[in-house]
């Protein structure tokens, strides 16, 4: 019987293996040949720039601070669609080659692709169009809607142009804050809050121990808001001749809203329908393709056939990025600076002979003091033997501007978020929580009184003290470093810092930054401190994608191109996401942290 039952279960195992692995074999040999009919089967031609081409700025791309580490990070599994990506880098010097390009005309703005840029991001593209003008080429810009970003960057325009029966969002600048203080409370949580005195605007604790904003936070958001708010009608109003009270004042009773009322204001040259704005282009130059439609070609495609925007040279300007939260550790991820291996990029430009001098581009709102300390100390190190200059994006602020403070000259958009100058600890009590909602107790041994601090009970007078020494010996560091690169008395420094957050016109005005530009004034600094600036090439330090990753995004990108696929799903369920990653109740934060106030967004493009 015994043998019988062996024998069937060998009659029934074997072939059942040997069918799951024919199966996988098959499996595979079938994907395979679908990844092979897409690469192959389709004829994607090479894309040439045609005499008479007009350049679209269309953001049917997202324009970032920094390049992609993985090209996976907006990879969507669910609907096998990647999110078209431009470097802030790669969008500027296109539009700078195009002024010189004989085949393109002039530039049509037509910013409602979906795509996302930050407000520093449509500051410094904002200025690369105004530099296209001086070429004498045309700009022109349509939409069917505008929002408040789509409109500042249009502004740069000659003419700006909306359909009939679109809109114009034009209301100013807010800032809301999420707090969590009432549900913790009714979760049983306790929080401890560890801030020197001469902190009071290191407001990113707040939302854990307080209902709404402190005085002080709402005093430095509101100059925040109002100098962003005169940056955005200072410029139009000096694109537009419009002035700025009458600009203030159709934000306050949304007149501009409507595109006739738009018209009457001046911020809006004309309602036309796109094929009749089709047929200016032509009026204005474009040359007419097959189909009778004007000639376009959108940027990200532009870019495609510039092999190499600045050519090559021996003079080598080094931009390196500190794209994301700060971070303790040694590795790479999109979002995310890790100050060990930042500190081994500035090690290598510091030791590169071909290397003349450093541009380290920075969009940070802070994270672990300890790891910004050790950025610091390259970013020292490497002043020392070369020129550096700190490019600040978006934010360059708390433990962003630590890492920043060394450098031989800062360059800030008007709009970027920096200063923040202070420090914080922060202790979750999660103990009566676990009990009384959940029934998980805990209990334990430990040879020492504080061997088990941690989340699951509060703190204990002498820890308290111990936490506060780290806290204030931060905050002195930082302080005294801030004093030394800036080459200002510390008392100064004690006025303006108390972490408090600064626009980037703000921060030239109290020697917190140089001078206000993008990236662009940022790499000319550099090359003229190092005395290169007639022959110099730029080297991007960036991580390599591994084989498969470069295969999925061949393979992702050109089956999307030829699919004509909608990416607008995958560009909604990425909102969704950052408002869970960006949630501050769900970060791990570690250590001592020099983290700006949290959610602080002053503009998108979308």
């Amino acid at each position: 019987m015994e043998q019988g039952k062996k024998i069937g279960f060998s009659k029934i195992f074997w072939p059942s293996m040997t069918a799951v692995l024919i199966g996988m074999v098959l499996t595979a040999a079938v994907w395979i040949l679908i990844a092979a009919g897409i690469l192959y089967s389709f004829d994607v031609e090479p894309v040439r720039v045609q005499q008479g081409s007009v350049l679209v700025i269309d953001m049917a791309e997202d324009i970032t601070d920094s390049p992609r580490i993985s090209p996976l990070t907006d990879f969507d599994m669910q609907t096998l669609t990647p999110r078209k990506t431009l470097t802030l880098l790669e969008a500027v010097g296109a539009i700078e080659h195009a002024a010189g390009d004989e085949r393109i005309v002039g530039i049509c703005i037509n910013p409602s692709g979906g795509g996302t840029a930050s407000a520093a991001v449509v500051e410094e593209l904002r200025a690369a169009v105004e530099r296209f003008k001086l070429s004498g080429k045309f700009v022109v810009a349509y939409a069917d809607s505008y929002t408040q970003g789509q409109y500042y960057l249009a502004s740069a325009a000659d003419r700006i142009y909306v359909q009939p029966q679109g809109e114009i969002d034009w209301r100013g600048i807010s800032f809301t804050v999420p707090f969590f203080r009432s549900l913790l409370d009714r979760l049983g949580v306790k929080t401890e809050v560890f801030r020197p005195a001469a902190c009071p605007y290191k407001s990113a604790v707040e939302p854990y121990v307080m209902t709404r904003m402190s005085d002080e936070n709402r005093s430095q958001m509101t100059a925040l808001a109002e100098s962003a708010w005169k940056t955005i009608l200072d410029q139009v109003s000096a694109s537009r001749g419009i002035p700025v009270e009458r600009l203030d004042a159709a934000a306050d009773d949304l007149s501009a809203m409507m595109p006739q009322q738009a018209v009457r204001l001046g911020m809006i040259d004309d309602t036309i329908y796109e094929d009749e704005f089709d047929t200016l282009l032509g009026t204005l130059g474009a040359a007419a393709d097959k189909d009778g439609s004007h000639r376009r070609i959108p940027l990200d495609l532009y870019i495609s056939t510039l092999v190499q925007l600045n050519g090559y040279s021996e003079n080598t300007i080094a931009l390196i990025y500190a794209d994301g939260q700060i971070l303790d550790g040694d590795m790479e991820s999109d979002g995310y600076v890790f100050g060990t291996a930042l500190a081994s990029k500035l090690r290598r430009a510091r030791t590169d002979a071909d290397i003349k001098s450093v541009v380290l581009r920075v969009n940070s709102p802070g994270g672990s003091a300890l790891a910004s300390d050790i950025v610091w100390r390259e970013m020292e190190l490497l002043r020392q033997v070369k020129p550096v200059v700190v490019s600040m994006g978006e934010y360059a602020a708390s433990g962003g501007y630590y890492i920043s403070a060394p450098a031989d000259v800062i360059v800030a958009d008007r709009m970027t978020v920096t200063g923040s100058i202070g420090v914080y600890g922060i202790m979750f009590d999660l103990g009566n929580a676990l009990s009384s909602k959940l029934g998980i107790t805990f209990d334990g041994v430990k040879t020492n009184p504080s061997a088990d601090m941690s989340m699951l009970r509060g703190v204990d007078a002498t820890e308290r003290k111990a936490i506060m020494r780290g806290v204030d010996r931060v905050y002195d560091t930082f302080t005294r470093l801030v004093a030394e690169g800036r080459n200002l008395p510390l008392e100064r420094v004690m006025e303006i810092a108390g972490g408090k957050v600064w626009s980037g016109s703000d921060a030239v005005e109290i020697g917190l930054a140089d001078t206000n530009g993008g990236l662009s004034e940022a790499l000319a600094i550099a090359a003229d401190k190092a005395g290169i600036a007639d022959d110099y090439s730029i080297y991007e330090f960036r991580m390599p994608p591994s084989p498969l990753e470069t295969w999925i995004e061949l393979l992702t990108s050109t089956a999307v191109e030829a699919a004509g696929l909608d990416m607008s799903d995958m560009r909604r369920a990425g909102m969704v996401r950052d408002m869970i990653v960006e949630n501050p109740f769900l970060a791990t934060d570690r250590g001592i942290q020099t983290l700006m106030p949290l959610n602080i967004k002053l503009m998108n493009l979308r």
